[in-house]
């Protein structure tokens, strides 16, 4: 059951949220989720410096980032790499030890510290490390102690029976890497047998580094991150969590984190979990040769230049100020819209206007609604005020009482229009009478479904006087409409659009059996919004009769398709058309039947874990409704919403998490640090896809945010440092060029 917001006031202030006492949006009793406060975080920041050869080795010394590569080593200046006096031949290996920058080349060994380079050694030698207070340098055959230049042998005259590749100390010894093996120096000789007592390295691995760690010494391989613990070796795999398991190198971290270089991208493990960082987003180039890491960031050097991942303080607060920011910059709002940006071959963007720009919006409006709801910001209630009339000019465009434009182009404006529609078929763009506009017609169920979803958002929590009446007329035009016309959507040939169906004639077809349950719960929650929005008026009352006597709310319980058909943006659709119907709903019989289907829908998606599908389900139900990754999945979006290629049907870890099943594959859903910055449409389960670098719509994340906050699964951040609140204005242009077009002409009701 629920009841209005006024009735669990203080269950929200006992948790410092603040109310809203106007709202009519109904909230549950008591909720089961556990709220999460706003705290600050490290967010990822990522930026790439290409290289035209590869970079063999990095370190961090004196908080500058030095690479080694072919002719020498260079330091990080700026967003430049600059080469450095010292070495000028190709460098093995990078290593900070005694207070300075040690630089390992084919033919010597190199000191760098006080601002002065010094050759140390001449011939060929591996690694470095510390063992007693003194440097311990190796070459393929011994180990010696250096001092002042002089050099020590700490092993007999033949030396290691096998290749040495690097040193390290640990329980006070020192151990050296062979290929497939370790060994430690014991009275001048080199000891294998006493290395363990259990496990082993993985079988036919190479090994590929070699740190000591705390209580482990741990050896990336070709097959597992291998650690030994006292005289017992144990692997990480893909089964464990570890990302990919051909590893390559690892580097102690700066938060109690630590990183692995892989053949094919990097890993952060933190907290018992691993971060992936690969593809265009994060690296030039995936084959990880080293890592250093300062205070806050990680330095990778890859074949093709260094990845910086650096780590700053943020809340989600924040990040919604800067995705706001960013659209603004990027010029990706225009007339109320919130377009996409298409990169043209010479580097320009310009706004993409697709099949549902008006369904896009609603997201963005969503987000108004609600924060104007939680802030009380009088700014922001006159965007969202302007963003709806740009929904309700969407019916006034065309000439069809009641039905909606999918998009809205200005003649005179440079953008690309959507070139096909529903099922393939080609675009509809109709010319208005005044020859200013195009708006584009055979309007699918997705727009339908987002308009009646977020003007009932609208209607509850910010519209009033003029503009609360211009919010019951559109929904009420609408659904006449479709009422009218037989429960579908007819469009200038007088013909039902593709997809707008909801009569059964449609939904009993066979060829639609997948979305029969869809279908039906769309037109139940349409004419349920608008009952209570409108009124109960006779056509309303009839219609839903009629639905409900064609058995409409018996098909609602498989709303989500699984199998044969899987379509994961029918996913957001069927959350549209919950959120509504289940607000809004008061018959028990039918809310019962109404909630199995949810209940069904969530078991389905919740192993996503992503955030606004969660709140949806928690904010109806007053479930739990795994508000803490909803929210972790929040803290994972990317700063830059920028397409960049991803691949990971290659990663060693991609089973479905214990407690979860996934109904329709056998791998895990990925998030947005994967994937990019997503609209709730996205598909999770895509293991490889993007590169085409156009910039997305950031909104759906504003959406969830905002919705948590207002329901109150997400508490205000406790900081008051306003830095971590907000962002600063730039007044930057960064993509597309300023809407210079016609404006949007006035509304009905605005005359």
């Amino acid at each position: 059951m629920v009841k209005a917001w006024s009735s669990i006031i203080p269950l929200f202030i006992l948790f410092g949220f603040v109310s809203v006492t106007h709202s009519q949006l109904p909230m549950p009793e008591n909720p089961r989720w556990e709220p999460i406060v706003d705290e600050v975080y490290l967010q990822e920041v990522s930026q790439r410096i290409p290289t035209e050869t590869p970079l063999h080795s990095v370190a961090v010394f004196e908080d500058v980032a030095y690479v080694g590569h072919a002719t020498g080593v260079s330091a990080l200046v700026g967003d430049s790499l600059i080469p450095v006096e010292g070495p000028q031949s190709s460098i093995r290996r990078l290593v900070v030890i005694d207070n300075a920058l040690w630089a390992i080349s084919k033919k010597s060994v190199w000191h760098y510290s006080k601002g002065n380079w010094r050759k140390v050694l001449d011939g060929q030698y591996v690694d470095l490390c510390t063992f007693n207070d003194d440097i311990i340098i190796a070459s393929k055959k011994h180990l010696y102690r250096l001092d002042d230049g002089e050099l020590t042998q700490l092993d007999g005259e033949r030396g290691s029976r096998y290749a040495i590749l690097s040193v390290a100390t640990y329980g006070e010894t020192l151990y050296v890497r062979h290929s497939n093996d370790l060994s430690f120096l014991l009275d001048g000789q080199y000891q294998q047998y006493d290395v363990h007592d259990w496990g082993e390295l993985p079988k036919a691995s190479v090994t590929r580094d070699m740190l000591s760690l705390g209580s482990a010494l741990v050896v990336p391989t070709s097959k597992g991150l291998a650690s030994l613990r006292g005289t017992s070796w144990m692997t990480l795999t893909g089964e464990d969590g570890l990302c990919y398991e051909d590893t390559t190198s690892i580097a102690e971290g700066f938060n109690r984190d630590y990183w692995v270089g892989t053949m094919r991208g990097a890993i952060r493990a933190v907290n018992g979990e691993f971060h992936y960082y690969a593809g265009q987003r994060w690296l030039p180039n995936d084959k990880v040769n080293s890592i250093a890491c300062s205070d806050n960031t990680a330095y990778i050097a890859t074949d093709g230049g260094l990845g910086i991942i650096s780590f700053e303080p943020y809340t989600l607060e924040k990040k919604a100020a800067y995705y706001k920011r960013w659209m603004e910059e990027w010029g990706m709002k225009r007339l109320g819209f919130i377009q996409t940006l298409n990169k043209q071959s010479d580097g320009s963007y310009v706004r993409f206007l697709s099949d549902n720009d008006v369904g896009w919006a609603c997201h963005y409006l969503d987000a108004l609604c609600f924060e104007y709801a939680v802030t009380k910001d009088p700014a922001v209630k006159a965007e969202a005020i302007d963003v709806f009339n740009t929904v309700k000019w969407s019916e006034e465009i065309t000439p069809l009482d009641g039905f909606p434009a999918r998009a809205i182009h200005a003649v005179s404006e440079e953008a690309t229009l959507a070139s096909t529609g529903s099922a393939g078929r080609p675009s509809e763009w109709n010319l208005t009478e005044d020859g200013k506009w195009k708006w584009k017609g055979d309007t699918s169920s997705d727009e339908i479904a987002s308009q009646y979803y977020t003007v009932s958002i609208f209607y509850e929590l910010v519209a009033e006087g003029k503009v609360k009446e211009a919010a019951r007329e559109h929904i009420e035009r609408m659904t006449n409409h479709i009422i009218d016309n037989g429960w579908e959507l007819c469009d200038l040939d007088g013909k039902p659009t593709v997809w707008a169906r909801w009569s059964p004639t449609f939904i009993n077809d066979p060829k639609h059996i997948a979305e029969r349950g869809l279908n039906s719960g769309q037109a139940l929650s349409m004419v349920t919004t608008a009952q209570h929005i409108v009124g109960d008026t006779e056509r309303y009352s009839k219609g839903k009769a009629q639905l409900i006597d064609w058995g409409y709310p018996e098909n609602t319980l498989r709303t989500k398709m699984t199998f044969p058909h899987y379509t994961f943006f029918d996913d957001r659709l069927a959350f549209l058309g919950y959120f509504p119907l289940l607000n809004y709903e008061k018959d028990a019989r039918l809310r019962g039947m109404y909630m199995r289907s949810l209940e069904r829908s969530w078991e389905a998606k919740r192993f996503e874990n992503q955030s606004w599908f969660n709140f949806i389900y928690g904010a109806l139900t007053g479930n739990e409704c795994q508000t803490q990754e909803a929210v972790q999945h929040l803290r994972d979006y990317p700063l830059e919403s920028i397409v960049y290629r991803f691949v990971n049907s290659h990663r060693h870890d991609l089973q479905v998490p214990k407690g979860y099943k996934n109904y329709v594959s056998n791998h895990k859903a990925l998030g947005p640090r994967e994937q990019g910055v997503r609209r709730w449409d996205r598909d999770p389960l895509q293991l490889d896809g993007g590169g085409n670098q156009s910039i997305e719509d950031p909104s759906s994340f504003l959406d969830a945010y905002w919705m948590g906050r207002y329901y109150g699964m997400i508490l205000a951040p406790t900081t008051k440092d306003k830095s971590l609140l907000t962002v600063k204005k730039r007044n930057l242009q960064l993509g597309a060029e300023p809407y210079t077009g016609p404006q949007r002409p006035k509304l009905r009701y605005e005359q």
